[in-house]
């Protein structure tokens, strides 16, 4: 009962200004004409609207779950390898998916492997035990009520960065300013806790 309440009150007051800031800010990251990859894509509605701002564009998914009903075609595979040919689409996305795996380096090598232009992530930023707190509350509330399982993987630019590194992907972009939050919510769950990242293959 009190997590359906909590999901009725994360919607109104979170979810809807989410969606609209992570369309704007993902979407202008798309390139026309490109061939999308949506990794953990859910049920698609977000990774729809992605790609639909710009011209031209295909989206697909993948994620280790399928739904009923799907906005996108999406394909079912193992959240290890990503089931495509090197170098075998434009674009790969991860909107906040990475920090719900046991290993975020592993499908980040997986999408350096199989992108031709870039990878675009959505993900948390966590520098010291308060921002792994509020991270981690958070992800409890927008999440607990639909049953998302949840090892609160995070990690600290640094770290993102050496695993990027080691996928032999390039830094083109790391925008700390999502700002997902109104006020007063961005004080406590703004405070440059999310960032927007397009990285490009080096080879």
């Amino acid at each position: 009962m009190y997590k359906k309440l909590l999901g009725k009150v994360h919607e109104k007051m979170v979810f809807n200004r989410r969606i609209a800031v992570l369309i704007e800010q993902l979407g202008s990251q798309i390139p026309s004409n490109a061939e999308i990859l949506d990794v953990g894509t859910g049920d698609g509605q977000i990774a729809k609207a992605i790609g639909e701002r710009q011209n031209g564009t295909k989206m697909r998914g993948i994620d280790i779950m399928l739904r009923e009903t799907t906005h996108i075609p999406v394909e079912l595979f193992d959240g290890h390898v990503i089931p495509v040919d090197d170098k075998g689409v434009d674009v790969v996305t991860f909107v906040d998916v990475l920090h719900h795996t046991d290993d975020p380096s592993e499908l980040i090598r997986e999408a350096g492997r199989v992108c031709r232009t870039s990878v675009i992530i959505k993900d948390h930023l966590s520098e010291n035990w308060f921002d792994h707190l509020t991270l981690r509350l958070m992800d409890w509330v927008g999440n607990a009520p639909h049953g998302v399982v949840l090892p609160y993987n995070y990690a600290s630019r640094a770290e993102w960065e050496k695993w990027f590194d080691a996928a032999g992907l390039n830094i083109e972009e790391f925008n700390t300013n999502v700002p997902l939050y109104g006020f007063p919510l961005n004080l406590v769950f703004g405070r440059k806790l999310h960032f927007i990242a397009r990285l490009t293959p080096r080879d």
